[in-house]
């Protein structure tokens, strides 16, 4: 429950500066001011400013939205897709829909999401919704692959054999009794490829594939920080610190939420 707990402070605190950074932000991101480049942490500037002379702590509050933006739809968009893929190679075992699904996951896990994003900035270009876009298909069989393989388990059980004879379909059985008794699961999975989310896209913005200036970005001060860190170490540290912080409050969050929703762990405690 602690890790819960300190997990879901941790996200909540960046998720706050997010959201408070549509409204107000100490400085503005947009506005250059070369004359105070990459000055170190003061009372004017918490965080210091980079080398463009922006303030480094506004930036982290107005990167935090495009990082978590676009690791919340990456993460519908796999789950939306996922599972009801997942649901339906369940419920048809063995059959022609079910290996065609499952060989499609096969597939697309050949392609890690970086190599996904090259292939789709090639066609469309660099941008937020595209790394959106290879995030959001990476995660798709994902979810199928674990909605599957609990789905599976559930099949044999005695309410299901029931509802089977009361004459509810696949479907039918799927949403009413196999969805709410592997929801535990997801939700703890979604918490999980959130913080990879988060990582993915820091990495895709990293090389130039994620979000385009002026749009702040953490993975994108990283990369214009790295011939600077012997300089002015601080203009990488608090975008790092930003990204560590971020995925462990998620890690925590998603154990703890594993150690409330899983019966057995329960049991244990």
């Amino acid at each position: 429950m602690r890790s819960l707990i300190f997990g879901l402070a941790l996200t909540a605190m960046f998720a706050l500066g997010a959201l408070v950074s549509f409204v107000w932000t100490p400085y503005d991101v947009t506005v250059l001011e070369i004359a105070n480049k990459l000055k170190p942490p003061t009372a004017d500037h918490w965080f210091g400013t980079d080398h463009f002379g922006r303030d480094i702590f506004s930036m982290i509050m107005v990167g935090a939205r495009t990082s978590i933006a676009v690791a919340v739809v990456a993460v519908v968009i796999g789950m939306g897709l996922g599972v009801p893929l997942g649901l339906a190679a369940a419920a048809r075992k063995g059959s022609l829909l079910d290996e065609v699904i499952m060989r499609g996951n096969d597939l697309i896990f050949a392609f890690p999401s970086l190599l996904i994003a090259i292939l789709i900035t090639a066609i469309f270009g660099p941008s937020a919704v595209n790394a959106i876009i290879a995030i959001g298909i990476f995660n798709i069989p994902v979810f199928a692959r674990l909605t599957r393989g609990a789905a599976l388990s559930l099949w044999t059980r005695d309410y299901v054999l029931a509802a089977r004879v009361a004459g509810k379909g696949a479907t039918r059985i799927s949403v009413e009794h196999i969805l709410p008794n592997v929801a535990n699961l997801l939700i703890v999975q979604g918490t999980i490829q959130f913080s990879l989310g988060i990582l993915a896209e820091a990495a895709l913005s990293y090389v130039g594939l994620g979000a385009q200036p002026p749009t702040p970005s953490w993975g994108r001060m990283l990369a214009d920080a790295q011939t600077l860190i012997a300089l002015a170490p601080h203009v990488a540290l608090f975008p790092g610190f930003a990204i560590l912080f971020t995925v462990l409050g998620l890690n925590l969050a998603g154990d703890g939420l594993r150690d409330v929703l899983d019966p057995k762990l329960r049991v244990q405690r």
